[in-house]
């Protein structure tokens, strides 16, 4: 299948451009796309290994679902899982060369300084909207308070949606900043996307989000050999957390260099005397409780919350880990499925990196590092509630093993 002169993945470029701002659009247009292909190329996609991987696994939660705790949850919690796995396999199929990866990255970053500009209106300007606008609401002085969220429901969902384009971002940038020349306004572009989505990130106040962007950056510059940035962003990052964590006498000269906004967040200092029952901790030691008392079955997907309710008195959306949480809903067996299908994407991706061209390795590494960033951040929350994250992480996914797929399936796909 070679679809980069076809009008489905123009049509498709349309859809991820305008995704992030005007979702229900951009959904139908994902909707379409996803019917189209797997009506012209369902041979193909039904008989490809990674196809009959996820068809098992979607089985095994259909089969959870039926002795879930509370089954009406968990057949709605399919939702977040199964339409996604349809649709990794599909655009698997539809990105399968660089020039379309490439092309797929830009349309992912283009819309971010918007959302960035948003963000700072909302917390300076007292820039809102009506609830649903558009398929987001725009809430003065961010969700929660004082923090960031622009057009996403929460700061922490802005927070990954931020590093996913400070990341492509990044790697856009460091591809063409030699030829800078040959097209200004995209390297322009670029360059007021990383510097608003860096200013965003912070503003988000998310310590989570904060950590995996020094890890992103410090992945580059080794990538690159940049050992001197290696050392300014390692004694920074030691600076800061001296600042947070480290003895008092310590602490305290360091905090006359390192502003409180960082340190305060960092120590949660900043939130002291929080409930007992919404710190992380709670959560994780909850979930691991569940995982034990149903170790293989699990609970049922989306019955977290209502367990959780019945035993702390307090209503939580998830447990603040993906990983802990799928263990409690779906068992231990199918949570190791599902992340040995994800890990064997991701080793095939850094076998890909060998078998390509040195000039072409910084896009596919830059996707990796993107995607990785969504692991790293799941570790400590959960990110498949909302639809257009669960969407761009997929289509991530899709886009790295497309590739693969082109150099294995040759008869199928030329690049």
């Amino acid at each position: 299948m070679n679809y980069e002169k076809n009008w489905i993945w123009n049509f498709t470029k349309w859809g991820i451009l305008i995704f992030p701002l005007f979702p229900l659009l951009g959904g139908i247009i994902f909707g379409i796309t996803l019917i189209y292909l797997w009506k012209n190329e369902f041979n193909y996609l039904i008989n490809l290994p990674i196809t009959k991987a996820f068809g098992i696994l979607s089985l095994g939660l259909i089969i959870i679902s039926i002795f879930a705790y509370k089954p009406g949850e968990s057949w709605l919690g399919l939702a977040n899982f199964l339409p996604f796995f349809a649709f990794f396999i599909a655009f698997s199929g539809l990105i399968n060369n660089l020039n379309q990866l490439r092309q797929l990255a830009l349309c992912l970053v283009i819309p971010s300084p918007i959302i960035s500009i948003l963000g700072l209106g909302q917390l300076f300007l007292n820039w809102q909207t009506p609830p649903l606008f558009l398929g987001w609401e725009l809430i003065a002085h961010g969700n929660p308070e004082g923090r960031m969220s622009s057009v996403f429901m929460y700061a922490n969902i802005l927070a990954i949606y931020l590093l996913i384009s400070f990341t492509i971002s990044l790697g856009l940038w460091l591809e063409n900043y030699q030829f800078w020349r040959k097209n200004k306004l995209r390297f322009a572009w670029l360059t007021m996307g990383i510097i608003l989505n860096s200013i965003s990130l912070i503003l988000t106040s998310s310590r989570n989000a904060w950590g995996i962007a020094f890890l992103a950056v410090l992945a580059y510059t080794i990538y690159l050999g940049w050992y001197y940035l290696v050392l300014a962003f390692t004694t920074a990052i030691s600076i800061i957390l001296g600042a947070s964590f480290a003895p008092k006498p310590i602490s305290n000269s360091l905090r006359y260099i390192v502003p409180k906004y960082f340190w305060g967040r960092l120590s949660d200092q900043m939130y002291p005397d929080r409930p007992l029952e919404t710190l992380r901790i709670t959560q994780w030691r909850f979930s691991l409780d569940l995982m034990i008392k149903d170790p293989l079955t699990g609970w049922g997907l989306r019955n977290f919350s209502p367990l959780y309710q019945e035993k702390m008195n307090i209503w939580l959306g998830h447990p603040h880990n993906f990983f802990l949480m799928l263990s409690a809903e779906t068992g231990i067996i199918l949570t190791l499925f599902f992340c040995s299908i994800i890990g064997y994407i991701l080793a095939q991706t850094i076998l890909l990196l060998k078998e390509i061209k040195p000039q072409n390795r910084l896009i596919v590494f830059t996707y990796l590092i993107a995607f990785s960033n969504g692991i790293f951040f799941n570790l400590f929350d959960v990110t498949i509630f909302d639809l257009r994250i669960n969407t761009l992480t997929w289509l991530l996914l899709s886009g790295i093993y497309g590739i693969k797929l082109n150099l294995k399936y040759p008869e199928y796909n030329k690049i």
